[in-house]
């Protein structure tokens, strides 16, 4: 979400290399600079003034270390100051109430509230080990109650049934009641949304809140918004008192201005970010890790988290195993390897978290479409060409290129893929990998190398 403000921060301080000390003169061009990368991040322009003027108060005059240049110096200016504005922490839902806790939903039209609440609903299941009931009072969209009711199934939560026709204030009455009836921990209320705040939106939502009287009051918010997003916030602030604040559809802005902007005009944290239709596409907001990321220091912690919730630990025991005891990586395994990464999202999104960058000559958008085509390659395959790549010939590969619906030229793509990983399984399994991690140690951040 951040790559256009990363790569304008990153030339901003670039100009102040070789310079001994931050001065007035010398930062006031970077400072400038950066005010136009906020703005052009579509952050609000009191968030930018109020941003740009705690950095200049803090980095005038402000002493180098012998272990930092004065760029490096900035940055670390420039970090601190993006978590003040996001927040110190991560503020997690507050849910230890007698059950059912209701955690409400609202925002305009298109914000991504229905999926949004389905993917919380995953979260608190699979992390929390909360037992979940959704329900829609969007009684003007009943495709979203429909939509809601086929997520839930989706994600294992409960559903209250709700008609087109009814009050939203009942079917909210409705669904607390059957929460406690059967024993839910939480129960998650959908809203109708509109493309702009107006009165009776307002007056219909302040209705169910009044009648569910939830512990959290969530605003769900497109990160592609822009200013509209900052003002409709605030607008929901004053009439809901909000708790806390989603930002949805990270993975298509590389702007990222209203999760700097939203928690600085409301007052209200940021608690996740959402990218993305799957629906264990939601992850925590935390300032600081998220600070590192748009400053391309990568975001290592989470990456970690990520890889412990979604990687299946016995598959990458079993690679392990063969690679110690020396036997081949065949196209099985590379299909597994394949899976595991579109689970995490893709490589461009593995290495968004890591601080050394992408390194030369990897494509970095081996997305979804990407590695469902590499796998329908290996699919079409027989077990024994998937174990011993070498017997594919020219005549084999039309066949295989026939079944996955692809080109030849896909097929050798992905059995040169193979072979170079062949190759690097082979060196780590060798103890290659304590060689290439102290080659790399120079280029990790402090700690992580030794």
């Amino acid at each position: 979400m951040f790559e256009g403000l990363s790569d304008r921060l990153s030339r901003a301080t670039g100009a102040l290399r070789g310079k001994g000390r931050l001065t007035e003169e010398n930062i006031s061009d970077t400072l400038r600079q950066v005010r136009m990368a906020l703005l052009e991040a579509d952050v609000a322009l009191p968030v930018v003034r109020e941003f740009i003027d705690g950095i200049r108060q803090r980095a005038v005059g402000a002493e180098v270390t012998r272990s930092l240049t004065p760029g490096q110096a900035l940055i670390k200016i420039i970090h601190d100051q993006l978590v003040a504005v996001m927040g110190a922490a991560n503020e997690s839902l507050k849910l230890n109430v007698q059950p059912p806790a209701v955690v409400l939903l609202a925002g305009l039209q298109g914000a991504g509230k229905t999926t949004t609440a389905a993917k919380l609903a995953r979260l608190l299941h699979e992390r929390d080990r909360k037992k979940v009931l959704l329900a829609s009072v969007d009684i003007h969209r009943p495709a979203a109650i429909l939509q809601l009711e086929r997520l839930a199934a989706e994600v294992g939560a409960g559903f209250e049934p709700a008609a087109a026709n009814e009050d939203p204030v009942v079917i909210g009455q409705r669904a607390l009641e059957t929460a406690r009836r059967k024993g839910f921990d939480v129960l998650i209320l959908d809203t109708a949304g509109r493309l702009h705040v107006d009165a009776d939106m307002m007056t219909e939502v302040q209705q169910v809140h009044q009648a569910t009287s939830p512990v959290e009051t969530l605003f769900v918010v497109d990160s592609m918004a822009g200013q509209d997003a900052v003002n409709a916030a605030r607008a929901f602030d004053e009439a809901l008192a909000l708790t806390g604040i989603i930002v949805t559809k990270t993975d298509g802005d590389a702007r990222g201005g209203v999760a700097l902007s939203v928690r600085q005009v409301t007052g209200k944290p940021v608690k996740f970010l959402g990218a993305g239709e799957k629906t264990d596409a939601l992850e925590a907001f935390h300032p600081e890790r998220v600070a590192s990321r748009i400053l391309g220091m990568g975001d290592v912690v989470s990456l970690v988290e990520e890889v412990e919730r979604k990687v299946d630990r016995e598959e990458a025991g079993k690679l392990a195993r063969k690679l110690r005891t020396g036997k081949g990586f065949d196209l099985a395994d590379l299909r597994d390897q394949l899976a595991q990464m579109q689970q995490l999202g893709g490589l461009g999104a593995l290495m968004d978290k890591l601080p050394m960058g992408m390194p030369k000559g990897v494509d970095t958008t081996l997305g979804e479409s990407q590695l469902r085509r590499q796998m329908a390659v290996i699919d079409s395959m027989t077990p024994r060409e998937r174990r011993f790549p070498k017997l594919i010939d020219n005549s084999r590969k039309r066949r295989i290129a026939r079944g996955a619906g692809v080109q030849v030229q896909d097929v050798n793509r992905l059995l040169k893929q193979h072979n170079q990983m062949q190759k690097m399984m082979k060196k780590m399994g060798k103890g290659g990998m304590s060689r290439m991690m102290r080659a790399m140690k120079g280029r990790l951040p402090p700690g992580l190398g030794r």
